[in-house]
């Protein structure tokens, strides 16, 4: 079911550090539960609006633009929000849980969300769910993609999958693959297929960085110092314009250019990086999480021109300093998605709240 929302009021944001994985107080619902909601529609500027009883640990964990321009919104507590650019509408039926950490759009046009209780496609009219084969248990998605293949791969908490031709298959599985380091992939929370075919992996803990190169499936041995390496989170993958490879990690944020790691903002104490995205004019962000959810200095948005950086907090009317996803928008606008369920729009000068 659908609902169109438009805002009631705005709240400052609280927060308790919570990660995707183990975020408590998760909120289920049931096509029955969702007929309750009746929420009364007030005439204003169109915002995203709770209605599933989230509290203020739960947040705007994920976010994608798609090829029609629309924006998606996956949330640890309310579902998915879409938001055409009048008008926000709140997706919950079809979805066994409102904890909605990864969004994809496929080469056909599907979205799909990864949830703390499976995977979920929506086809343009409703969400169905598309279950593990031989998997009996409860599996968390944390990432996803699709290869330039068209095979979609799957980072659970179980190990990765792929999926092509309805059917799943556990990529290491394939007795062809070295797998020097003897990895398992499991709780693989980010992924990449870089402009060369490699295949990049971040553990949610305990095995950092890995790469595979088609043969062989092995660790990113850093040249830095990353505090234990080994059980570093990395929540965000991405590749520039240029080809360097950039890894948004729970000890800041690494930039790779197929030999040596650097860690980028080491100087201005940027840590806690969740999502990393360079926009049309060729900068950086970063959002990150401030460990009191106060105004401080490690919290809010920064962002990196290639030579400085600015950072952007709840001062510059920023919603909320525990940022978790970045999108842009087709006009060049910047949304940030933060705890307590909040939603900031930045056009360049100023920050506006689509959340309540």
């Amino acid at each position: 079911m659908i609902k169109y929302l438009f805002s009631r009021h705005i709240i400052y944001s609280l927060l308790i550090l919570v990660f995707y994985i183990s975020c408590n107080g998760q909120v289920k619902t049931k096509p029955t539960d969702h007929l309750k909601n009746t929420d009364t529609i007030t005439i204003g500027t169109p915002k995203l609006v709770k209605t599933q009883g989230s509290g203020v640990s739960h947040n705007v964990h994920c976010s994608l633009k798609d090829t029609q321009g629309n924006l998606w919104f996956g949330t640890t507590g309310e579902g998915v929000y879409r938001y055409d650019g009048k008008l926000f509408t709140q997706f919950t039926i079809g979805l066994s849980t409102n904890s909605v950490g990864a969004i994809l759009e496929d080469k056909s046009g599907n979205i799909w969300f990864g949830t703390d209780d499976g995977l979920y496609k929506f086809n343009g009219k409703e969400i169905v769910a598309v279950p593990f084969d031989k998997i009996n248990s409860r599996v968390t998605i944390l990432s996803m993609m699709q290869r330039e293949n068209g095979t979609l791969w799957f980072g659970t908490n179980k190990g990765v999958y792929r999926y092509k031709e309805n059917v799943f298959s556990a990529f290491l599985n394939n007795e062809s693959i070295l797998n020097s380091d003897s990895l398992h992939l499991k709780n693989t929370e980010s992924m990449l297929e870089d402009k060369n075919g490699n295949i990049w992996f971040g553990s949610y803990v305990g095995e950092g960085i890995s790469f595979f190169d088609g043969k062989t499936l092995a660790r990113l041995k850093p040249n830095v110092t990353i505090k234990h390496f080994g059980y570093v989170r990395v929540p965000s993958i991405m590749e520039d314009s240029a080809g360097f490879i950039w890894f948004g990690t729970s000890d800041g944020a690494f930039r790779f250019d197929g030999k040596e790691l650097t860690k980028i903002g080491k100087k201005e104490g940027i840590n806690s990086v969740y999502t990393i995205v360079e926009d049309k004019n060729g900068n950086f962000w970063f959002s990150t999480e401030s460990i009191t959810g106060q105004i401080d200095y490690t919290g809010g948005v920064w962002r990196f021109d290639g030579k400085s950086f600015t950072q952007f907090t709840t001062k510059d009317r920023l919603v909320h300093n525990a940022v978790f996803s970045i999108v842009e928008d087709n006009d060049g606008n910047l949304w940030f998605g933060t705890r307590n369920t909040g939603l900031s729009k930045y056009d360049g000068e100023n920050f506006t709240t689509f959340s309540e």
